[in-house]
């Protein structure tokens, strides 16, 4: 078993359950997790010794929903200053070419962002599935993922709802419930990994209550229960969202949501902004995933933080699709998170501890990862160190708000995931990101270009 000791770390802010910050300490990796935190550990044999003096470390960060194919579709001028209903109608006739290839190479551009920008798990909500291409589209992001070495939850979502039936999103891109459901069940037997530190998880995810059927939201809560994997959703994310369930359904999309008995802590909702007061009180341990710079962009709203973990909810931060944000930088999220907070509670806004501990443990509760998202033995060794004595710190007394509030730069100085390093100064240790992002970029010109040319 591979051992690696991180040694003279200057701060380490653990979110663990005692909330202990250490000064001067060591971390000892064995395999996949943290076997000692203490000063000046003994270094057993054929230990690797990474020297962390002046390093500052984290858990790494939980990016809670993404759409990673999105990467290849950033920028595009046809739908930007757009709120959310026209800006998903302008994209979906790009997205409906998207390849195995392009989802691929997606899922590499946007592991290479979040790696390098401190994210050592996170989850993608893909829901695209074009009629002319393969049903494995799931299985390319995983492959990325494995091959990356990001710690990964892949949600296989879905639209069954079309235009033709009052949704929307264009046929082309909808399917049929029984082949959805078909095509869960067997990602769920081929890579779902239920023992700590699994590296792959899988969850369901229908895309939203104006792009999938009531039914289909039972037949897929059923079988994730029956099998024991969470729920995923957008949910409460903007006022065209509310309008559109209360005239198709006669109910908000939260009451909808518990009419359908999609609550709980196997269930987590993306952006959650448009709750009352008495929904956030029954949100009865639904998670919610954050999304600040896509709620900014397209002039969504701001999600009730603060009042949602005063009632004692669960909230992580996510950087949502690179649609609707145009990148996957987490640490920057996690700035934007503490900067949008301020905005909307002024002097009662979160501190840059409580920012930090919903971007780190936050993310990792939201889906169901407890052995990971703290530093704590006997933990997953998901770790996070940063270089604060560089020029953009300088002046600051404290750790943690230099981490929130400063700096120029949003690449880590060391990315660790399940006890491997896999990024050091912006740089990928297992692929090429410059490689990567030179493929990704000739697909998407090649997809956007010929979707242009074929409207003429």
């Amino acid at each position: 078993m591979k051992k690696l000791i991180l040694k003279n770390i200057r701060h380490a802010i653990t979110f663990n359950d005692r909330e202990e910050v250490f000064e001067n300490v060591d971390i000892l990796i064995e395999g996949p997790k943290i076997t000692s935190i203490a000063t000046c550990l003994e270094v057993p044999a054929e230990t690797e010794i990474i020297d962390c003096t002046g390093l500052v470390a984290l858990p790494g960060f939980v990016n809670t929903h993404h759409h990673l194919y999105q990467t290849l579709f950033r920028g595009i001028k046809e739908v930007q200053e757009k709120p959310l209903f026209p800006w998903l109608i302008g994209l979906y006739e790009f997205w409906k070419n998207i390849t195995p290839d392009a989802v691929y190479y997606g899922g590499l551009v946007g592991f290479s962002e979040l790696l390098r920008t401190g994210c050592t798990l996170t989850s993608d909500h893909h829901y695209v599935f074009p009629k002319n291409q393969p049903d494995t589209l799931i299985d390319e992001q995983i492959r990325a993922a494995q091959e990356i070495g990001i710690r990964f939850t892949a949600t296989r979502g879905s639209m069954s709802l079309g235009r033709d039936h009052g949704g929307l999103p264009p046929m082309s891109v909808v399917q049929a419930e029984s082949k959805i459901l078909e095509n869960s069940d067997r990602l769920i037997s081929k890579y779902h990994d239920t023992n700590d530190f699994s590296m792959t998880r899988i969850a369901l995810a229908p895309c939203s209550p104006f792009s999938v059927t009531k039914e289909l939201m039972l037949e897929t809560k059923n079988l994730a229960r029956k099998r024991g994997v969470m729920l995923h959703t957008h949910l409460a994310e903007t006022i065209d969202e509310e309008r559109f369930c209360i005239e198709k359904y006669g109910r908000r999309p939260f009451e909808l949501m518990e009419e359908l008995e999609w609550l709980g802590p196997d269930v987590w909702y993306a952006h959650g902004i448009h709750f009352s007061d008495s929904e956030i009180d029954r949100l009865n341990g639904t998670g919610i995933a954050h999304c600040p710079s896509s709620n900014m962009k397209l002039n969504s709203g701001i999600c009730r933080t603060s009042e949602i973990l005063k009632k004692g909810g669960h909230i992580s931060i996510a950087v949502d699709g690179s649609a609707s944000n145009d990148g996957s930088n987490m640490w920057e999220e996690v700035r934007r998170a503490y900067l949008l907070n301020h905005l909307k509670y002024g002097a009662d806004g979160l501190n840059a501890y409580e920012i930090l501990k919903i971007a780190t443990r936050g993310g990792a509760d939201v889906l169901g990862r407890p052995d990971t998202g703290r530093l704590d033995v006997g933990k997953a060794a998901d770790i996070i160190l940063f270089d604060l004595n560089k020029v953009e710190y300088a002046g600051c007394h404290d750790p943690l708000v230099s981490l929130v509030c400063l700096g120029n730069s949003s690449f880590t100085k060391m990315t660790i995931v399940n006890g491997k390093l896999v990024s050091k100064d912006g740089n990928l240790i297992s692929m090429n990101a410059d490689e990567i992002g030179k493929t990704a970029h000739k697909i998407a010109k090649n997809i956007v270009s010929n979707e242009r040319l074929h409207k003429g």
